[in-house]
């Protein structure tokens, strides 16, 4: 596999595209830190890490987490052979927002590619500015080899872009969404990468994307170098296409923004689809005896969509409800991690980075502080807890959130809620007058925290027409 050593390192010419509580003067030789160890520990050999992200799929749909109407063997493995996290939270009810998030360990709110969604709608000038200390850089420094496989979303080529950002090797698409069989954003867009190349390999997306992910594990078995492996699948995300569907794809003529089409059955197709293919990486390992010190997460980058099972919350995509923001997460760590353990502490989708590089015995970079917590020792001991304070916002319908342990103020419109979101998941009951004291100092923290976060720009996606068109269709309807 190509290495791609030299980085470019243009940080300093995007600085103005990073939040309050970006640390000035990181230039690149702050970041050019190596570190060579590869290991988690004394005589330890530092874990491969493989990081499976679904697109819009809801808390319920797979079935160790109740979906009723097909199952998913494979994901249900790494639960079975791992842990169960039953409150994992999304860094935001939209992808390309979360997918900043993961990146970087912090709030996507401090950076300026965060607060659009999604990217590919706005000027084409807006992504992850190059050179950041990323997961996939720091880990690399490390001595890691890194590669992403499937939907990056956090900026178009040639300005953004995986190889910009700390991965060595990009199979995918750029942009948000792609037909699953043309493997385009909308008619005549290319978006299909190998690395910096355009490519027009054919198939079903799911299935090339399981193809290369082996390829890959196959790849980094013949070396002593430990690996992370980015698995970011697109599906379920829309148009609605399983593996026998392509008439659709050619009914849809490209128009991937699905309004028309789809069913239950569909749906459950394509998600089986997906865990077919993680079944084939995770027996990858096993043929390979990778198995053992191979840390596997698979999770989801916000809620639900159309079709998706999001019991027992309310709310989708686009909305700060519980189903907006509930993931599914499983993980897997034979070396570490007790088989059938379940925990219900509270972790959100910036925990990732900081939980790795502890993982792999990696010092944080101190330049670029995550605002994320590290889970390792709550994987170990599955009975540990520590109450966590969490922020969110969506431009779209003004929506705030602030999770206080087990309470969240909402704020939809003009109109505000308190919840106890665990006796209370599916947010009915509205505390606010009940608790007045508990209510006002939620919402004089979520004030606090907004503060210190970038303003959402006039002009941006959030504020345009397509962005009520996106709330309209797919996004925030609650306003009572």
């Amino acid at each position: 596999m190509t290495r791609f050593v030299q980085r470019r390192r243009a940080f300093l010419s995007t600085v103005a595209g990073i939040g309050l509580g970006g640390i000035t003067g990181l230039g690149a030789q702050a970041v050019a830190q190596p570190r060579t160890s590869g290991r988690s520990g004394a005589g330890a050999k530092a874990p491969n890490i493989i990081f499976i992200l679904a697109d819009d799929l809801g808390y319920a749909d797979v079935s160790c987490f109740g979906t009723p109407g097909f199952t998913t063997p494979s994901i249900d493995r790494i639960a079975h052979e791992g842990i169960k996290l039953t409150r994992a939270y999304a860094n935001s009810a939209v992808c390309s927002a979360t997918r900043t998030a993961l990146i970087t360990g912090r709030y996507q709110d401090r950076i300026a590619c965060g607060l659009e969604e999604p990217i590919a709608s706005s000027s084409g000038k807006i992504g992850l500015p190059p050179g950041l200390p990323t997961l996939p850089e720091q880990l690399h420094r490390a001595g890691y080899r890194t590669a992403l496989v499937g939907k990056w979303h956090l900026g178009n080529p040639p300005e953004f872009g995986p190889l910009k950002s700390g991965y060595d090797h990009f199979y995918g698409i750029s942009g948000g969404a792609a037909d699953y069989f043309t493997h385009q954003g909308k008619p005549g867009e290319d978006q299909f990468y190998r690395d910096d190349h355009l490519i027009h390999d054919h198939g079903y997306l799911t299935g090339l994307l399981g193809d290369e992910a082996v390829r890959l594990v196959e790849t980094f078995a013949q070396d002593a170098s430990p690996f992370f492996l980015s698995l970011h699948f697109n599906a379920p995300h829309w148009p609605w296409e399983g593996p026998e569907d392509e008439a659709e794809s050619k009914r849809l003529k490209g128009k991937i923004f699905d309004y028309d089409g789809g069913t239950q059955k569909t749906y459950g197709r394509m998600v089986r689809a997906m865990d077919d293919q993680i079944g084939r990486v995770l027996a990858t390992l096993d043929r390979h005896q990778l198995t053992e010190n191979t840390i596997v997460v698979f999770t989801s980058d916000n809620g639900g969509e159309r079709f998706s099972e999001i019991w027992p919350f309310t709310g989708m995509k686009g909305e700060l409800l519980e189903g907006g923001l509930r993931v599914p997460a499983v993980l897997r760590w034979p070396a570490r991690v007790r088989a059938g353990s379940k925990s219900d502490q509270t972790l959100i989708t910036m925990d990732w980075l900081p939980s790795f590089l502890a993982a792999a015995g990696v010092a944080p970079d101190a330049t670029f502080p995550s605002d994320g917590t590290n889970l390792l020792p709550f994987l170990s001991d599955p009975e540990k807890r520590q109450s966590r304070s969490l922020f969110w916002r969506y431009k779209i319908h003004d929506q705030h959130a602030h999770l206080d342990g087990d309470y969240k103020y909402l704020k939809i419109g003009k109109n505000e809620f308190l919840f106890d979101v665990v006796s209370d998941p599916r947010e009915r009951a509205n505390l606010k007058d009940r608790k007045p004291e508990l209510f006002a100092r939620l919402k004089q923290e979520w004030e606090a925290w907004n503060a210190t976060m970038l303003p959402f720009p006039q002009g941006s996606y959030s504020w345009g027409a397509d962005a009520q068109n996106f709330a309209d269709h797919y996004g925030a309807s609650r306003s009572d």
